[in-house]
């Protein structure tokens, strides 16, 4: 006959992967520790990593941003480009201007 499926709280949940954060300890170990299937505390982890870190996908405001920054960027890099380079020999005096 199959198990029936155990339901963990989320205080478990949560105290299970602040082992994994805060010991460094493999995810296989601390879920043998806890008498849990180690893909089981995977997914807790991930959860928690997506819920901290975002899923890893940039906001409509994060986005222009983005868009605003490569522009200006562009500019920079081409105005960079596009300056006359002055190079002054080391030990030459001061440079008088023209």
């Amino acid at each position: 006959m199959a198990e029936s499926r155990r339901k963990f709280d989320q205080d478990f949940k949560e105290g299970a992967v602040r082992l994994v954060r805060e010991t460094g300890h493999p995810i296989a170990q601390i879920a043998k520790d806890l008498g849990i299937n180690p893909g089981t505390l995977a997914n807790w982890v991930a959860l928690d990593r997506q819920a901290k870190h975002g899923n890893g996908r940039l906001s409509e405001d994060e986005r222009i941003e983005l868009a605003r920054l490569r522009r200006e960027n562009a500019e920079l890099a081409m105005e960079r480009d596009d300056a006359p380079m002055f190079v002054i020999p080391v030990g030459a005096g001061p440079v008088n201007p023209l």
